[in-house]
């Protein structure tokens, strides 16, 4: 019996899907994992195909073709490190280990350096799509040795989502480039959700002057709002899928689904790191910021009911028209926003840790498949295409001139939101990073003033060279 191409630990619905779309692409497969309900599962579901599964580590690596290719698709942190130590005492030198989980890029620096000197290969790879994605077609994000990428390249260029011919995959860079690139789409991630949260909210408080409400009820109308945004410039997975969200009805009580949901949303860490990161590398990303920071308040119900019951509540909206009107450029300028920031933040990733990336390759990969896929990606690529020095999404041509245009409606919806009283973290912070970054002069002189006053920190003159203190500022 002739030997598997490709392994894979962790046969959840990931691990699980990933293998079959391997198997299904003409790859010979085994996997793994401690559950045999779960390897059960692997062999009906694969049952078509050449594809087999494994009682433990050592009949895993046995059924490996030399040198072996294995994935792991388990929960990030001490999992990873204990299954590749299960896996060392039986694999040969040359082999590789794939890490496709959303591991911290450090994690990823510290294994890769571990292994290597072992003799072993190993790759952090960013994989995007959910469930559907990794069966169908997921985006891919590989970092790692070049050497042992081209290892596995047919495998993942067959299995990736496609767009116009193109694999959604493209080798990131080096080290820990594929992890870290995961985590900024996940941040990207977080901030176009709760952007579209926040469209959201402001849609189902408006009042009945624009149409809204009616028989279907306030969600239904809403839903049909984002399914008509979803046919133009604001096309992407996250729009379609709210349309979708929000028509769905709850068997239980006849309502709309979403209405029935605690409304405190969970997190795994990928939107705090990027925060993090951007903080270690000078980067600002206040929009991801502000996105991770309304996750963490809305896991604070008690909290906020406390609250509400003490606070006044804002004016009620009286134009739903005038929101409908406005708010469509307004979230299309602010998912500008979102990309700029943490495509700016790659930049300075890939100096500091000399990644090598391509912010064209990672548009291109990014336009199918993954969470964040948007029709807006094709032009992000043509940008950084053409300039790929480019320092600031914004400073495109193209897209300079988009969020000129839709200035004016971007201030009225913020404007909106807070006359009404309704959160708009992520809208604000994104307004706000515009203006701030289109600012010649901003008051950080007298923030320097302030620190030299009391900590003789020093500044700089703007009629003069040099760094100056002043040792009596009070006169």
């Amino acid at each position: 019996m002739s030997k598997s191409q490709f392994g894979m630990v962790g046969l959840g619905t990931m691990g699980r899907n990933f293998l079959l779309n391997v198997a299904d692409s003409g790859f010979s497969c085994v996997g793994y994992d401690l559950d045999a309900e779960k390897r059960n599962l692997l062999l009906e579901e694969g049952k078509d195909w050449d594809i087999s599964a494994a009682e433990d580590p050592s009949d895993l690596v046995s059924k490996l073709a030399a040198p072996r290719t294995i994935m792991l698709l388990v929960p990030a942190g001490k999992v990873v490190d204990a299954v590749i130590e299960d896996l060392l005492t039986h694999l040969e030198k040359g082999d590789l280990i794939i890490d496709g989980g959303n591991s911290h890029f450090t994690d990823t620096e510290r294994r890769e350096a571990y292994l290597a000197a072992k003799g072993f290969g190993f790759l952090g790879v960013g994989v995007s799509g959910g469930e559907e994605g990794a069966r169908l077609g997921p985006s891919i994000m590989p970092g790692g040795s070049r050497e042992y990428y081209a290892r596995v390249a047919p495998i993942f260029e067959a299995v990736a989502a496609k767009v116009d011919g193109e694999p959604c995959v493209a080798y990131m860079g080096s080290g820990s480039a594929g992890h870290f690139v995961k985590m900024v789409h996940n941040g990207i991630e977080y901030a176009m959700m709760q952007l579209i949260a926040e469209a959201y909210n402001l849609l189902r408080n408006a009042e009945s002057a624009g149409g809204l409400d009616g028989s279907e009820g306030v969600d239904l109308k809403v839903a049909d709002i984002f399914a008509d945004w979803n046919k133009g410039k604001l096309n992407s997975f996250l729009i379609e899928i709210t349309a979708t969200v929000l028509k769905k009805i709850d068997g239980e009580t006849g309502k709309p689904l979403v209405e029935m949901i605690l409304d405190t949303a969970g997190q795994k860490g990928t939107g705090k790191w990027t925060s993090q990161a951007a903080m270690d590398l000078g980067i600002p990303i206040p929009t991801i910021d502000s996105a991770v920071s309304m996750r963490q308040i809305s896991a604070q119900k008690a909290l906020r009911v406390e609250l509400a019951r003490r606070y006044a509540s804002g004016r009620s909206i009286n134009n739903s028209q005038f929101i409908i009107n406005n708010l469509h450029n307004a979230l299309y300028a602010a998912f500008i926003v979102a990309y700029a920031q943490g495509l700016s933040l790659l930049q300075a990733a890939s100096e500091e840790k000399n990644y090598g990336l391509n912010l064209d390759e990672i548009a291109k990969i990014w336009r199918g498949g993954c969470i964040i896929r948007s029709a807006m990606l094709e032009d992000i690529r043509s940008a950084f295409s053409a300039d790929r020095a480019l320092p600031n999404l914004l400073l495109d041509p193209k897209f300079a001139g988009e969020i000129g245009a839709n200035i004016p409606a971007f201030r009225a919806v913020v404007e909106q939101f807070i006359s009404a009283g309704i959160p708009a973290m992520c809208f604000s912070s994104a307004l706000a990073y515009i203006d701030a970054f289109s600012s010649e002069r901003l008051p950080a002189n007298l923030t320097q003033a302030q620190r030299d006053y009391f900590g003789a920190h020093t500044y700089q003159r703007i009629d003069k060279d040099g760094i100056f203190h002043t040792q009596e500022w009070e006169s």
